[in-house]
């Protein structure tokens, strides 16, 4: 029988968490070798294509206010009412799909400790591994250690996981050192490297209709606060015989679009687009790229070697910030703080030649996917681990 593998994915705000663990279910299917089922709260998730042998699960959504409050998303129901609804429903798939493993994102215990009961099934039943998965930067330390205190994740990731992975590069950001992980935790910890995407096919942006040329493109993420960065690229100056491309997201409110859609009217060389299921043509196209810093597009902007400015999110949570001046003291990046990032400031950039710089690959470690099914196959056989760890003494 093949090996299940069962992926938590939150999704309260946005569709990075959706997308980053649709990459990861996708290597693990390994073209159908193992059944992978990920369960998500975000109904979007939908528009992305799912890869042979995963299936998309969708829980009662949720979402986040902009000072990180849950709420639920369209059912009119409290908070602790949906929080018990969506704990039932993955107690009940867990019982009835049996993973050899689960592989939870960012959260120990899931959203208000939604996850635990199907983590105390798991464990009671046993048979299944129970992996963590986390971003590289999820927060300030200081904001991450009381988190981890408050919530019981720490007390949760010692008894009841087996591994921690890390997708990022120790050397840009250690979460182990950072977060103050004890030596119990340091010891179940795999640092996968970033989840580099695969390039795709640079004849795709044919099919998106733009201009011959140069080009430039602004990413907003899932764009519920990336209006202002959105603006100010829309009225910025952009080079000569250069076209512009903005990426609003499926987030951003229908108003604010709206308003990019007026700015840009009539204007042969800007283009106000609403969502790709997949950016990577238009990275391809793009001679420089304007973005907000989120995990996954940094991943991709990385992976392609694309001139990058980053003005990072910096409320609710300073994750972007930390990872854009990271990235930045390397020099793969420029960066630039969202009060500085005006349309002077950025036409001035994307007028500026660009600098031979060394190709991000060669400095930050990008081969977190290809890496996922030998982290695996250790998790499925621990083994391997064992055996390896002794060769190393």
């Amino acid at each position: 029988m093949k090996p299940r593998i069962a992926l938590y994915s939150h999704d309260a705000q946005g569709l990075g968490h959706v997308r980053r663990n649709l990459a990861i279910a996708g290597v693990l299917a390994g073209d159908g070798k193992r059944d992978v089922l990920v369960m998500a709260g975000a109904k979007e998730a939908g528009v992305f294509s799912t890869p042979p042998g995963v299936e998309l699960l969708t829980l009662p959504g949720l979402g986040k206010s902009s000072e990180g409050v849950y709420r639920a998303r369209s059912l009119a129901l409290p908070l602790k009412t949906l929080i018990r609804l969506r704990a039932e429903t993955l107690c009940a798939v867990l019982e009835s799909f049996e993973p050899d493993v689960l592989i939870a994102d960012k959260l120990p215990t899931g959203i208000e400790g939604e996850l635990l009961p199907g983590l105390d099934l798991l464990k009671a039943r046993g048979g299944c591994r129970l992996v963590l998965g986390l971003r590289e930067v999820l927060d300030d330390p200081a904001t991450v250690r009381r988190e981890w205190r408050e919530t019981g994740a720490l007390n949760v990731m010692r008894s009841h996981y087996d591994a921690i992975w890390i997708y990022g590069d120790p050397l840009v950001y250690d979460p182990v050192r950072e977060y103050g992980m004890d030596d119990g935790l340091a010891a179940k910890v795999r640092h996968t490297g970033y989840l580099g995407r695969p390039a795709g096919r640079p004849d795709g942006a044919l099919s998106l209709g733009l201009p011959a040329g140069d080009l430039v493109a602004c990413l907003v993420g899932g764009g519920q606060d990336g209006f202002e960065l959105a603006s100010a690229f829309v009225r910025a100056e952009l080079p000569d015989a250069t076209s512009g491309v903005v990426l609003t997201g499926p987030f951003m409110p229908t108003a604010r679009r709206h308003e990019l859609l007026a700015m840009a009217a009539g204007r042969e060389d800007l283009a106000v687009l609403d969502f790709l299921d997949d950016p990577a043509p238009l990275l391809h196209r793009a001679r420089s790229v304007v973005a907000m810093g989120g995990y996954n597009t940094m991943c991709e902007l990385l992976h392609l070697g694309c001139r990058t400015l980053v003005v990072p999110r910096v409320l609710p949570r300073s994750e972007q910030l930390i990872r854009a001046r990271r990235l930045a003291a390397l020099g793969v990046i420029d960066t630039l703080a969202p009060h500085e990032a005006t349309p002077a400031a950025m036409g001035d950039w994307l007028a500026a030649p660009a600098l031979a710089r060394t190709h991000p690959s060669e400095l930050v470690d990008l081969g977190g996917l290809a890496r996922l099914p030998r982290l695996l196959t250790e998790v499925l056989h621990p083994s391997i681990r064992a055996a390896e760890a002794r060769l190393a003494v």
